[in-house]
């Protein structure tokens, strides 16, 4: 990333975020009222994630190097019921999760849950467009599993929103009429094996496409601006959209 982009990127992050908050804050009254009416706990959840990729470090059983990730606590506001992880521990929701709350269904699909990070972005820790931060424990493995997966974090923050979030669901899959959606199987299951619909690292392939093409266009500001303002365009007509399916 360039000093120019990275300059820009930081402007467009904090008066943002600002924006956002001063827009959103009404809102969270009423946010926070309808989960805990649901499900009484905490209203916003804290939880460790992996941000941009710090350096490789030698794995103590002599295996190939492992990925580290600079981590950080990103706030949201809670979707799932306070136990949530008692007896799973750490794993990726499904788009069927019993875990996940009535109201938390429809914060995921408005993507209302991620308000909370502008203060994220405002402590640096985030950007407003960037790939979605993993926990660490599953970037370490999926990094394993996947070539070049922990490449999306390399020079850049994780973000609220994004390219990849902008095009696929809250999981990872290509939405049903979206052009990508043609290529699904060409690109996830290119053996035609069995049993392997929906698997979490075939998502994560998906995300992975666009993460990196984020990536590339911060090398200059011609290729990172139109993209940057185009993200940030398109994120509230995805959060509508959500509203209508």
């Amino acid at each position: 990333m360039t000093r120019s982009v990275r300059v820009a990127k930081r402007l467009i992050d904090v008066s943002g975020a600002c924006l956002g908050l001063l827009v959103v804050l009404p809102l969270w009254p009423f946010i926070a009222l309808a989960i805990y009416l649901e499900s009484p706990g905490e209203i916003f959840f804290r939880q460790r994630r992996a941000g941009h990729l710090l350096a490789f470090e030698n794995s103590p059983t002599g295996g190939a190097p492992r990925p580290r990730f600079q981590e950080f606590l990103m706030l949201k506001f809670r979707s799932m019921r306070p136990d949530a992880e008692k007896l799973t521990g750490v794993v990726v929701a499904s788009q069927d999760d019993p875990r996940i709350t009535k109201v938390g269904k429809f914060l995921r699909k408005t993507r209302l849950d991620e308000l909370p990070q502008f203060v994220n972005v405002l402590l640096g820790q985030m950007s407003i467009v960037g790939p979605r931060p993993e926990r660490p424990e599953l970037a370490e493995q999926l990094a394993m599993a996947i070539p070049y997966f922990e490449e999306r974090m390399r020079d850049v923050k994780p973000g609220i929103t994004g390219l990849a979030q902008i095009n696929l669901s809250y999981t990872g899959k290509p939405y049903p009429d979206s052009h990508l959606a043609k290529f699904e199987q060409d690109l996830t299951n290119p053996f035609k094996m069995e049993g392997t619909e929906d698997a979490l690292a075939d998502h994560m392939r998906m995300k992975l496409l666009y993460d990196l093409a984020y990536s590339a266009s911060t090398e200059q500001l011609s290729t990172f601006l139109p993209l940057e303002l185009s993200i940030l365009f398109k994120t509230p007509l995805v959060m509508l959209r959500a509203l209508g399916t």
